[in-house]
């Protein structure tokens, strides 16, 4: 690569991240972001699996938050704080890896729906409808249930379930390159549909899809969580599993609101850190919405 080609992109670069840093929430939302995850990594070099063992709890029940536990214990007397810092290694994995799988079908079929205006845009365009039509959160609960507990077919069963808004977002996008004159130039020149594909259209709709891409990574913790809750998980410890622990054991009704609060408030947290994260950045790389902002 020349050496002019990597000046254009660090200039680039640095003109997003001007763009980006306007957007205080989106700056917000990208440090608490880059916190969990720096956490979630380092994780396993200060506590390990074992701190979400029943019989590793050597606390009292259902013990309020004090200085040895300071987010309290559960009904094993295991530590709160040690779950939630494990259990976002689960949470966080499964959110990143579904949001991957779910943008990889749905930027694959999005753009053969917009480049292929016949026969094969129509039957892309009608599974995609079906699949809309489908409530995603029933059927990720399905194939859950029928594929088993692990955190692959959790992955699998939330990825293969949100992808049509995509499809259908990079579909559109991809119209919309594909009506330009350079593009008939390409058709001209003897251009296929792989050319055209892969170096004109993702080019063009890979920043819409990095700001789609973060909203579906909070999607996904939500739809993990919420699986979780309602028994389907991977079998791990994870935010929603013990939301669904706290309830079990009755937490609401024995005055255990730290059990049931904690990783409440870490879900929103993230969850929120996400969307604020990808409004800014649908922002920036929305020439449109950055004009409006600047109205």
């Amino acid at each position: 690569m020349s050496n002019v080609t990597w000046v254009r992109r660090r200039r680039a670069i640095g003109r997003f991240w001007a763009d980006f840093r306007t957007h205080r929430a989106g700056v917000a939302g990208l440090v608490i972001l880059a916190l969990a995850v720096v956490l979630a990594l380092l994780a396993p070099l200060f506590i390990d699996s074992s701190v979400t063992n029943v019989v590793s709890g050597t606390g009292e029940k259902m013990a309020p938050p004090s200085l040895d536990d300071p987010l309290g214990t559960d009904e094993s007397g295991r530590s709160v704080l040690l779950m939630i810092w494990w259990g976002s290694r689960t949470s966080l994995l499964i959110g990143f890896l579904a949001a991957l799988l779910s943008m990889v079908i749905g930027t694959v079929l999005g753009i053969a729906a917009g480049h292929f205006r016949r026969w094969i845009g129509a039957v892309i365009l009608r599974v995609t409808d079906w699949f809309l039509v489908l409530p995603s959160l029933v059927t990720a609960l399905v194939l859950a249930a029928i594929l088993g507990g692990s955190t692959a077919t959790i992955i699998v069963a939330i990825g293969v379930t949100s992808w049509p808004s995509t499809a259908r977002l990079i579909r559109a996008q991809t119209l919309a390159v594909e009506a330009r004159p350079y593009i008939e130039r390409s058709l001209a020149l003897g251009a296929g549909h792989w050319h055209i594909a892969t170096r004109h259209a993702l080019p063009n709709v890979a920043p819409l899809l990095l700001a789609s891409t973060t909203l579906e990574v909070a999607s996904a913790i939500v739809t993990e969580s919420t699986l979780a809750f309602l028994g389907v998980s991977a079998n791990k410890t994870s935010w929603g599993t013990m939301l669904r622990g706290s309830y079990d054991w009755g937490a609401a009704t024995s005055g255990a609101w730290w059990y049931i609060l904690v990783p409440g408030l870490c879900i929103v947290t993230v969850v929120m850190a996400f969307t604020l994260c990808g409004r800014a950045l649908e922002t920036v790389l929305n020439p449109r919405l950055r004009t409006r902002a600047h109205a």
